[in-house]
Parts: C-alpha cells; structure tokens; sequence
C-alpha cells in the first residue's frame, strides 16, 4: 500500500509571460510520445484562392504559431479535465453558452 502525500506546486511566472499570448485557434496532434497544441492568431484577413492546378476554389486563412505546447499523452485526460471544469464555472458566472458555429467560418 502506497501513501500518497499530497501535492503542492510553487509556480513561478515569469514576468516576460504575465501579459500570455492571445490566439484565436489552436491546432492540436500527437505523436506516440507526446500531444502537440500549436496556439495561432491570425496574421492576415483570409482571402479566397484557386488551386491553378485542380481550379478548386478556397479560403486561405493566414495565421501565426504564437505558442506551441508539448505534454504527455498521460497529461492530456487532466488537461480535458481542467478545461471542462474552468467551462463549466466560466458558463455559471457569465450565463453564456459556447458558439454553436465556428468563430472562423469555413
């Protein structure tokens, strides 16, 4: 039997950190060692292209990695943990409900 001494991490912010990185999306992948968020703002309004090889048209949505996260696979169900409660408390105190559409429309 094992016993489990409670944790309490002493963080330290550093103050180049304090003001974070606004993003208006996130990318997220893996691999078999580790998940990646890829945090991005977008850097120029979108525009509509044609591909000149197929003459499909599309919407190019230029934007920027403003920060990339890397955590273990173990982490991730902790983090999906964190962010559904912070939405749930975020939902009670201002009474709002996430967009049911895209904020960046396809």
């Amino acid at each position: 039997m094992s016993d489990q001494v409670p944790r309490q991490f002493e963080i330290d912010l550093p103050p180049d950190l304090i003001g974070g990185n606004y993003a208006d999306f996130a990318n997220v992948w893996h691999s078999s060692t580790v998940f990646v968020m890829d945090f991005l703002t977008l850097a120029q309004p979108p525009h509509d292209e044609t591909d000149p090889e197929t003459g499909e048209r599309r919407t190019i949505v230029p934007a920027r990695v403003v920060s990339r996260i890397r955590i273990p696979p173990e982490q991730v169900f902790e983090l999906a943990k964190a962010l559904t409660q912070q939405l749930e408390f975020w939902e009670q105190e201002t009474g709002r409900k996430p967009p049911t559409e895209p904020v960046i429309p396809d």
